[in-house]
């Protein structure tokens, strides 16, 4: 064998190192969307937002986020994973510069936008680096494991730290921490990544990727203003039916094109379906979760913002724990699809126990740990088998685009399993009988965890019909 052979079959020996980055970078993305949350308030002293309008510090990172995922995808295969995952970088220093300088609200929200438009570029060409160097690689379970646990760890330590640093250094510290670690990043990036091996040959599908970029944008909108307009808004009803609309079209055109932005083909490739549908059911019904049980804490156990951060920091803990101990060797052992039903069913059964656990007159230790723990195994055991069949049986080449639409479906599964659940909480407490605006309260939240749980259960009977054990010898992924 050539020397030149030995080479490409040699595993990148800075690899681990690599993932290191790539997982830090993954894990600023997420936190950006949760360490703001905490400083809400403070936000709204200082820059004068009204209650209405407060949601768009977080609205307006998301929904360029989601927005933007499948073009960032696409530019990473054609121009390089290195070069957008750096461009990326660069764009999130800057916007976190000027967002934490904001002067007034407007500016604020156009900035947390271009944070979001940042994410979109560095999330794709993160995960498609990770396939890169872990490709041809029994290590890749073991990868894909880190990774998502470091997006897990952004959102639930983002709202630790940000209860932290709001109380400590101000709310503006909560987006210039970015600059920093942003230039940490950027130095450590050429060092560690390696460019580009074959990248996609064609060109930029410029009137696909408007349309796409649009419409996920409208369905976001649409779906963030029924938290708080209706569902039977017009401002929630126009957005989501000209999205779909878009998204129709888009996918037609997608199918006749010779150098579409999203192949239809893609969509052949084994469990990739499943996959992303899964990783969409486990965050519509992890996301609310965790966020109804930051509202539990502060609103109906009366712990305080700093007590109530402190008090999810086993969540991700636990994560930790189960997702690199216990779900890389049970997916190896007992293979994708066994390993994601049993992921889901005790993500929904931590959901309903949450839901008959959350009192009024609960503590933490009691009431909340356990179902806390039964929740973080399942979300754990679902998470690596969904994202494994998500990405690891594309060729190299598409490696961009399909990262760019495992990160769609989990930002949109996020947004729509959070709308979703917070309806049924607040249409629960206003229907309530009770005295009390606790109970009602509270009402409402064991209605939100109850059906959190029924979508991980969804997701559990989806698996069983649809997840399909790959040939061997085609692929490296476990069985």
């Amino acid at each position: 064998m050539s020397t030149h052979a030995q080479t490409i079959s040699q595993p990148n020996p800075k690899r681990w190192k690599a993932l290191a980055l790539l997982c830090f970078a993954n894990f600023l993305v997420m936190m950006d969307s949760a360490i703001i949350q905490i400083a809400l308030p403070s936000i709204q002293e200082t820059l004068g937002y009204s209650q209405e309008n407060l949601q768009w510090v977080m609205s307006a990172f998301l929904i360029f986020f989601g927005g933007f995922l499948l073009l960032g995808g696409r530019l990473a295969d054609l121009f390089g994973n290195r070069r957008i995952f750096n461009l990326g970088v660069i764009i999130l220093i800057v916007s976190s510069l000027f967002a934490g300088l904001a002067w007034n609200e407007m500016s604020l929200n156009a900035f947390r936008a271009i944070q979001g438009l940042a994410s979109a570029f560095i999330a794709p060409a993160a995960l498609s680096l990770i396939m890169v160097l872990f490709s041809k690689s029994k290590e890749m379970g073991k990868a894909l494991a880190f990774w998502g646990l470091s997006g897990a760890a952004g959102g639930a330590l983002g709202i630790v730290l940000g209860g932290v640093i709001t109380q400590i250094l101000g709310w503006r510290w909560t987006l210039l921490i970015y600059v920093p670690l942003g230039i940490i990043v950027l130095i450590l990036s050429p060092m560690l990544l390696q460019k580009a091996g074959r990248k996609a040959s064609g060109r930029v599908d410029y009137i696909g990727a408007i349309l796409v970029t649009v419409s996920s944008m409208l369905i976001v909108y649409g779906i963030v203003t029924a938290e708080h307009s209706g569902w039977q808004s017009v401002n929630t009803i126009l957005p989501l039916a000209i999205g779909a609309i878009l998204l129709v079209v888009f996918i037609i055109i997608q199918s006749r094109i010779k150098e579409p932005l999203l192949p239809l083909s893609i969509f052949k490739t084994p469990n990739l379906s499943i996959g992303n549908v899964s990783v969409f059911l486990i965050a519509a019904s992890w996301f609310p979760m965790v966020y109804i049980l930051v509202l539990y804490l502060q609103q109906v156990l009366q712990l305080s913002p700093f007590v109530g951060a402190m008090a999810m920091l086993p969540m991700p803990i636990f994560m930790a724990l189960f997702m690199i101990l216990i779900a890389e060797k049970v997916m190896e052992k007992f293979g994708i699809k066994k390993t994601m039903i049993t992921g889901f069913i005790l993500l929904g059964a931590g959901g309903i126990l949450f839901s008959q656990t959350a009192t009024v007159d609960g503590n933490y230790w009691t009431n909340v740990l356990l179902a806390s723990l039964i929740a973080s195994l399942g979300n754990a055991l679902a998470y690596l088998p969904a994202t494994t069949a998500s990405v690891s049986e594309v060729e190299s080449e598409r490696s961009g685009i399909a990262s760019g639409l495992y990160n769609t479906f989990y930002q949109i599964g996020s947004a729509v399993g959070l709308a979703i659940i917070v309806a049924i909480a607040g249409a629960a407490t206003v229907s309530s009988t009770a005295q009390s605006s606790v109970v009602a309260l509270n009402e409402g939240f064991q209605q939100a965890f109850f059906w959190g749980g029924i979508i991980a259960f969804v997701g559990a009977v989806l698996a069983l019909l649809f997840t399909r054990k790959p040939k061997r010898g085609k692929s490296n992924s476990p069985q």
